[in-house]
């Protein structure tokens, strides 16, 4: 049996797929510019010598920024069937923060 498109089944209409991986590589693409943009952003912000007091928080945020991007796009974390390990993930970045947190706490005492 060939599938020429005229089928509704999302699994095996090649139409419906080929516009789904069109879209998804336009988001990954733009993603991955976004990236690149922000990582330029980063040296430039050393380049300037804006003191360490804004470098380094900026840089931090720019960091976390692209984290976001690496799980949700190239990781594909905002697809469905993607809960168990988005769970695992954020649940093992609360108890490095909650970690983080109490030895930091611990060291300023």
């Amino acid at each position: 049996m060939v599938n020429n498109g005229s089928d509704k089944n999302p699994k095996t209409d090649l139409v419906y797929r080929r516009k789904k991986n069109k879209e998804e590589m336009k988001h990954q693409l733009v993603s991955f510019g976004l990236m690149i943009g922000l990582t330029i952003v980063a040296f430039l912000t050393v380049a300037t010598d804006a003191g360490i007091w804004f470098t380094i928080p900026f840089i931090l945020l720019l960091a976390i920024i692209q984290v976001v991007f690496q799980l949700y796009y190239f990781m594909h974390m905002s697809q469905r069937g993607h809960e168990a390990p988005s769970l695992f993930l954020y649940s093992g970045i609360f108890t490095a923060f909650i970690t983080v947190l109490a030895l930091m706490t611990l060291v300023w005492l």
